[in-house]
Formats: C-alpha cells, structure tokens, sequence
C-alpha cells in the first residue's frame, strides 16, 4: 500500500508571504491544526502548526498581523513521494520525529498529507479484517464438532 493511497488529499495551504493571522484563521476555518506552507508552483516549501504559531509567534510577542508566516513555518518541509510505501512512511515519521509528512507526486507538487490518524486509520481496518476472519474460522471449528 502506497502512502498516496491514504492520505488526505484535500490540504490546507498558506502562501509564505501572507501573515500568521490569515494563516490561524485558515485553520480555524477548515479545522485544521496544520499548513503546508506551497509556492505558486504549488512546491511545499514548509509547514506551520498550531504549535508554531503559539511558539514562534505568540509567545516571541510577535504581531501576528504582520509577521509572515515563512518566518515561523519549519522548513525544509519533510516530503514523500506519492508512490512510496507504507513502511517507507512510518520510517521516514520516526526518523524525523514528526507526525504528519508532506506527500508529493513526480514533479515535486503537493499531493496531499499523511497523518499518524491517516496510518493508524488503515491498521485499525486491518485488524477488523484479522478479527472477521478468525471468526468465522471458529464458527467453521463450532460446526464440526
């Protein structure tokens, strides 16, 4: 299974210039906690969290109005390609001690996002399928005897 097949293809953007402000409100707005900071060539050139805003802004007494948000975003973005496998994206999570990986198609474009729910999600389905099937495995050793 490939990263590209589980994650949120829908994601919220910021463009590097524009404020922290209109970037906190992006989030309130889709309910996210999280941006991928993109070019105009759609290129992910960071991301910037919740987190980034109450540390790197807020608590720095920083004015969100005018503070850009390429000041506090964390960059280099970390980045997957779209095809790569699973494994490759827990790996690549635990190397870099994140939660959330930036997921890219051939040419270097956003394609989406893969989240730690995104994985956890899959393995959870997975363990229903495991459950169903040794079910009916028992049911069939109930039946002959």
């Amino acid at each position: 299974m490939s990263v590209g097949t589980i994650c949120s293809r829908i994601v919220a953007t910021a463009s590097p210039d524009e404020s922290v402000e209109e970037g906190a409100l992006r989030m309130k707005e889709y309910g996210v906690g999280t941006l991928v900071v993109v070019g105009e060539d759609r290129q992910p050139r960071g991301i910037i969290t919740d987190r980034d805003i109450m540390v790197r802004c807020v608590a720095e007494a920083r004015n969100p109005s005018s503070t850009a948000v390429s000041e506090i975003m964390s960059s280099p973005v970390r980045t997957l390609h779209e095809a790569s496998p699973l494994d490759e994206g827990l790996q690549a999570m635990q190397r870099v001690k994140a939660r959330r990986l930036v997921i890219t198609d051939d040419d270097g474009v956003l394609a989406g996002i893969l989240s730690i729910d995104d994985i956890l999600t899959v393995v959870a389905e997975q363990v229903d399928r495991i459950g169903a099937v040794l079910e009916t495995q028992g049911r069939e050793v109930l039946k002959g005897t």
